[in-house]
């Protein structure tokens, strides 16, 4: 269901937990899930909320963009076998402590997400407050030979309480890729240098017009 801009929209109904409180009651960190949060200082946050065994290779291309250069925030599910849902918290309900004290601190944030292939196991589906950047890494992954939309699909990653748009611009990017594109690019070095390097291009570039480093 697309979600309607300003409008909250109800977590799926596979989804378990709408708060991280809920989350670390019942699951045990460094068994069920771990978390990493690196502060770099950047004014660019990359940011994993399911990373690991929840949606499979976000953690890997979340690191790949981040880099050395800017700050990254990875929640890893670790046991496998689990149902996507069993520790999936939706962007809006994300509420981990560490995860909102690094975004808190960054201009852009930068969301890394798994969809399911339905019916194209290849496109990225960008979305997010940032249309500007939404855009601009759209074109360098076209330029790259990904395909890549900002348009016309149900995951707009629009609403104020999605973890992209929770810095302090209040307008990140969300980037969905499907699971066969995740499993190619986790398999392929180069390929995923390819994807990361093309978003780390794009982001350099709208911080150098914004005059932020």
């Amino acid at each position: 269901m697309k979600l309607s801009r300003g409008v909250e929209q109800k977590p799926k109904a596979d989804d378990k937990y709408t708060a991280f409180a809920d989350l670390a009651a019942r699951e045990k960190l460094g068994v069920d899930y771990d978390i990493s949060a690196m502060d770099r200082g950047s004014a660019v946050a990359i940011v994993a909320p399911h990373g690991g065994r929840i949606e499979y290779g976000t953690l890997q291309l979340a690191t790949a963009v981040a880099g050395d250069d800017f700050s990254l925030y990875l929640f890893e599910g670790l046991k496998p076998n689990r149902r996507h849902g069993a520790l999936h918290i939706k962007s809006e309900y994300f509420d981990e402590d560490q995860c909102l004290q690094l975004i808190s601190k960054a201009q852009i944030v930068i969301g890394m997400h798994g969809r399911a292939d339905g019916d194209d196991p290849e496109t990225i589906w960008a979305g997010g407050r940032g249309k500007e950047l939404r855009d601009a890494i759209s074109l360098a992954l076209r330029s790259a030979g990904f395909k890549a939309i900002t348009s016309g699909h149900r995951l707009p990653g629009e609403h104020k309480n999605n973890i992209c748009n929770r810095g302090i611009g209040k307008a990140g990017v969300q980037l969905e890729l499907p699971k066969t594109l995740r499993d190619a690019l986790v398999a392929d070095p180069e390929r995923r240098a390819l994807f990361s390097d093309a978003a780390c291009k794009a982001i350099a570039d709208h911080l150098g017009q914004q005059g932020t480093d």
